[in-house]
């Protein structure tokens, strides 16, 4: 497997280029595509996942589903889509985009930054079953909304969970979360 690309953003959410990403998360981390995703299930309930200990970036910290990095000229669906594979053995899922537009940057305890335009898709399975990768995932479990959003004024989440919830919550439980479409997506990432 090559190295895992990111792709670079200037102010204007446009694609400037890419970096190797294991390399550019630090102190000076540049702006970058990213995303994060929360799987629901038909009972209404989230699955909420404890990153891996040995991460690069947050590690032990919990947070939604999975999120990760579209590659060069990889469309979010596809992407969300791979890590839901690849972090929770999750085989297939309906996605909606609920939060287009959002970004943020967040300071982590050893200085390491995070610096993303970051829109947050809702994953939709009808098996509640997960696999989760164990490089990737420390804990994955079924959570109530009220637990998730309890959650988000816990110093142990993650600074975007937290971010993302603070926009989520008025919009009501994950299964009423409105489609948002894509028109709010950054012009370096097409759906």
């Amino acid at each position: 497997m090559g190295v895992e690309e990111i792709v670079l953003l200037n102010a204007d959410d446009e694609a400037v280029g890419t970096a190797p990403k294991s390399a550019s998360h630090h102190s000076d981390t540049p702006y970058h595509l990213a995303f994060s995703c929360y799987v629901t299930d038909t009972e209404g309930r989230v699955l909420i996942t404890r990153r891996a200990l040995d991460k690069r970036t947050f590690p032990g910290v919990w947070t939604g589903s999975c999120c990760g990095h579209p590659g060069p000229g990889e469309k979010l669906r596809d992407a969300v889509l791979r890590r839901l594979r690849d972090e929770l053995g999750i085989p297939s899922a309906s996605l909606t985009c609920v939060l287009p537009r959002f970004r943020y940057r967040a300071v982590a305890e050893d200085g390491t930054v995070e610096h993303e335009r970051c829109p947050v898709v809702r994953a939709t399975v009808a098996d509640s079953s997960v696999h989760p990768n164990a490089a990737e995932v420390e804990a994955a479990e079924w959570w109530t909304w009220e637990r998730c959003l309890d959650l988000a004024r816990r110093p142990e989440s993650s600074p975007w969970y937290r971010l993302q919830l603070a926009e989520l919550a008025p919009l009501g439980a994950p299964p009423d979360w409105p489609d948002a479409g894509q028109e709010g997506l950054p012009p370096a990432l097409a759906w």
